[in-house]
């Protein structure tokens, strides 16, 4: 059977975000279920991981920020995914944070954010679901294995950015301008936080590769496998079935 993942979605726009994270998880092997504020009751022993989804900023006062006039908050949907996130530690559930679910990622495990990240960096600020900003990937990070690529395009829709990291996350990628765009565990459980929208991005190997990688994750947690190895055994098998020429294996047009 598939496993099943959680997918935290917003109040707002979830009617239009969840259809792609669906069919993101279900082509990497995977069923998801909708989870929001006020719409049912989020049972983490029925899920197998858990995806927690973009959205409106987080409130400040969760890591020690000032509250700022004009920033849309949704607290009910804090209180949620903190709370999924705490209990998915708990079950050891792996878990893949997308843009908001990133930064909440971190705040849950004691780090702080940058409430407007482009006063702080020299980044370009692009504001589209279009993959048009270049982030550099580490090169012994998880996140290296499980895209299979040194570097990637994204889109953007963010302003918050990760500042302090939360406890036992290391930086994955940054952007040109030096801004933190993912963050993942060293160790199991499975947890990495990407700040674009890989959902928007399926049409393109490597950010397909992200909802495999937590699917692989939750297929090895459901028989008490390691989930790390399992997520990076999944990429290396689906990078030897599109090996390509060295030529057009690498570059920006992943």
């Amino acid at each position: 059977m598939r496993p099943l993942i959680g997918v935290t979605v917003s109040r707002r726009s979830g009617w239009r975000v969840f259809p792609l994270m669906a069919l993101a998880v279900w082509l990497a092997g995977g069923r998801a279920i909708r989870w929001q504020a006020g719409l049912r009751k989020v049972d983490l022993d029925a899920v197998d991981g858990v995806v927690i989804g973009g959205g409106d900023d987080i409130a400040p006062t969760l890591y020690g920020g000032e509250l700022r006039v004009g920033v849309r908050l949704d607290t009910a949907r804090d209180e949620l995914e903190q709370g999924v996130l705490r209990s998915a530690f708990e079950r050891r559930l792996p878990i893949l944070g997308i843009c908001r679910g990133s930064q909440m990622l971190n705040v849950v495990l004691g780090g702080t954010l940058h409430q407007d990240a482009y006063e702080v960096y020299d980044s370009r600020h692009y504001r589209t679901v279009l993959p048009r900003k270049r982030v550099q990937i580490g090169t012994d990070t998880l996140l290296a294995r499980s895209a299979r690529a040194e570097c990637l395009y994204v889109n953007a829709l963010h302003s918050q950015a990760v500042d302090r990291l939360g406890e036992g996350l290391q930086v994955a990628a940054r952007d040109e301008g030096g801004m933190i765009q993912a963050v993942e565990r060293m160790s199991d459980p499975f947890a990495l936080g990407v700040q674009w929208h890989p959902e928007h991005l399926i049409y393109r190997r490597a950010h397909r590769r992200l909802f495999r990688s937590l699917v692989a994750a939750a297929r090895a947690g459901r028989g008490n496998a390691a989930q790390l190895s399992a997520a990076e055994e999944e990429a290396r098998e689906q990078g030897s079935l599109w090996q390509q020429p060295p030529s057009e294996h690498s570059g920006p047009n992943r």
